[in-house]
């Protein structure tokens, strides 16, 4: 839905500021340029493009899943269990229901990406056994 309430609200303003058709005119163009939002950030429209996927080498996804965690190959896996369970307690979304929802959508691509990077660690260590 348009707004239209800008337009109308900036003309009637701008003619009783300025006392003349001019500031009408003047006001109008202000509401014009706010109805369609042009004095808002770029930013808060355009959701973000930037996604967590891990590297297409095998390597490469080892130390990805290992910084996601903050943790190094050399970890122990309570060490590892205890980064994950505390990493997914701060950014799962159910702890955010209450939240803005760019902070909710924040939180759930954390949750997957810090879900993403335990898994990959767990195969990974499987696999070396």
């Amino acid at each position: 839905m348009r707004r239209w309430y800008g337009q109308f609200f900036g003309f009637i303003a701008g003619w009783l500021l300025l006392r003349h058709p001019v500031g009408g005119f003047i006001g109008l163009l202000i509401g014009y340029l706010f109805d369609h939002d042009a004095f808002s950030s770029p930013r808060r429209h355009r959701p973000s493009a930037r996604r967590a996927q891990p590297p297409p080498h095998e390597d490469d996804q080892t130390d990805w899943a290992y910084q996601v965690l903050g943790l190094t190959e050399q970890a122990s896996a309570d060490e590892i269990d205890r980064a994950y369970r505390k990493l997914i307690s701060q950014y799962h979304p159910d702890r955010l229901v209450g939240a803005a929802p760019e902070l909710q959508a924040l939180a759930e691509r954390k949750s997957r990406e810090i879900n993403a990077a335990y898994d990959r660690i767990q195969t990974l260590r499987k696999k070396k056994k």
